[in-house]
């Protein structure tokens, strides 16, 4: 893989916890690991550009239960539920799973969980990178409501890519197939007990798949990858590469608890009508009516390849004063074969394969032709900015797409190898039905020079962007 100087060696013990799925994960090769809600997650098996198009071409399967469940039950289940998201819960049923957020009393981001309603008040939140357990404890102590807050017994998978369906359609039967975007069914893996979402963290089409007796974990992990033989399945890590592509935010880097939800276009998970009342609720009002300070974007950096992430923030400064700063990067296989063939963008002579597996009707749109859905070039008007990055020696320029940074002026358009900030002043719109909330300029950059904006190929001249299915489980959940 590309140099990556964040990385290092990680000793096990029994201060973090393992997944049932540990076992399965070292015997298939997992050769590194992150810290994630306390607990080993997979972070490569070979390579995360090969593991990509892995993803993209086939069918995958990762461990991700890391993605602790916190459940809410009792006579006030739902009561409770509504009051830690703005989010309005009267419109989830049961079956059905909400993308949302979880607000404190500020409207910080505590977390981003998908929310699971499997009775009318017992719920389940499959979290991001947070101790929201702990805080849901502490809410639930002084509400004066009858609610149980617990952490079951429940350890997710992902399988995902474009012969997921196929998969768990010889897993479970054809009904898996009827599952609409961020809904649920119960099931039985030869005896084993799960429950199975359409979700993902992939903007590709895929499952989750949530195991309910941790007893039985290596067993559920073998069934899955004897079923997938047929259709060349392989473990991999969660892909920073999809996600970034896909517009996906990561809770930690692209938002923290120092971010309310209208910083990071997810103003539409905020219901200021919905009749419950909620946690931030006065707070979020203020910061709609005012609006907010900084913001977050994509970004399109072009030059080299460069590392599959980054290992820090970057900032971002205008006339010497940091006014944002850059939360993840990565280089994009996709935008590289899209700027080959559309003739839009620069770099170095693409890696990606010559020929690509044929992709079932149906299933989600490739990026290999295709800018990501979050990407909708426009003509803006830039003051100079500077981009101070870290990067290997050999590097003249910066190659990158871009997930986010956060700027702390009104007035800069900075713009880093990440999602970027608008000024307060300029519109962000949705392109499409459920288009990105982002928009993005293309830029070359040599690391500390003054960048210059690149004239967007005209919408006519190019091929129509897809809207990713993930983004489409956003807007539809």
């Amino acid at each position: 893989m590309p140099y990556n100087e964040g990385q290092s060696t990680l000793f096990f013990g029994p201060w973090y916890r393992k997944s049932p799925f540990f076992e399965a994960t070292q015997r298939a090769g997992a050769k590194a690991y992150d810290i994630y809600n306390h607990m080993y997650l997979p972070g490569l098996y070979t390579d995360p550009f090969e593991e990509y198009w892995h993803l993209i071409n086939h069918v995958t399967l990762w461990d991700v239960s890391v993605e602790r469940q916190v459940e809410i039950s009792g006579r006030d289940g739902a009561k409770f539920a509504e009051l830690i998201t703005p989010r309005d819960l009267t419109k989830c049923d049961v079956g059905q799973g909400k993308y949302v957020v979880i607000t404190d009393e500020n409207g910080g981001i505590i977390n981003d969980p998908v929310l699971i309603r499997l009775e009318k008040n017992r719920f389940w939140l499959s979290l991001a990178n947070s101790d929201t357990l702990l805080w849901a404890k502490g809410v639930a102590v002084n509400s004066g409501m009858d609610v149980d807050i617990s952490e079951p017994d429940v350890s997710p998978l992902q399988v995902q890519g474009p012969d997921s369906k196929n998969v768990l359609k010889d897993l479970v039967g054809p009904a898996v197939l009827d599952l609409g975007y961020y809904y649920f069914m119960n099931a039985k893996i030869d005896g084993i007990p799960v429950v199975i979402t359409r979700t993902g963290w992939t903007a590709e089409v895929g499952y989750e798949v949530y195991l309910t007796d941790g007893r039985r974990g290596v067993e559920l992990w073998d069934r899955i990858m004897e079923a997938g033989k047929e259709y060349d399945i392989r473990p991999i890590a969660p892909s920073e590469i999809r996600r970034i592509e896909g517009g996906i935010l990561n809770y930690g880097s692209d938002m923290t608890l120092e971010n309310n939800p209208y910083e990071v276009s997810l103003g539409w998970l905020v219901d200021l009508t919905k009749k419950a009342d909620f946690i931030g609720k006065k707070a979020l009002a203020k910061i709609k009516k005012e609006g907010v300070k900084r913001k977050l974007v994509g970004v399109e950096i072009h030059g080299p390849q460069i590392n599959a992430w980054a290992t820090e923030f970057w900032d971002v400064t205008k006339d010497g004063k940091k006014v944002g700063h850059l939360t993840a990067l990565t280089y994009s296989p996709a935008f590289r074969r899209t700027s080959r063939t559309r003739g839009s963008l620069s770099g170095s002579r693409s890696s990606t394969p010559r020929s690509r597996s044929r992709r079932p009707r149906g299933s989600a749109t490739r990026p290999s032709s295709r800018s990501p859905s979050w990407i909708r070039r426009r003509k803006f008007q830039s003051p100079n900015w500077e981009f101070r990055g870290h990067s290997p020696p050999e590097m003249k320029r910066v190659s990158a797409v871009v997930n986010s940074f956060s700027m702390t002026k009104r007035t800069a358009w900075p713009i880093s190898s990440g999602l970027a900030i608008r000024p307060t002043g300029t519109r962000a719109t949705r392109s499409g039905r459920f288009g990105s909330p982002f928009r993005t300029i293309s830029v070359s950059v040599s690391p500390g020079a003054t960048p210059t904006t690149r004239t967007p190929v005209p919408a006519s001249s190019r091929p129509r962007a897809r809207v990713s299915p993930r983004r489409a489980d956003f807007a539809a959940a």
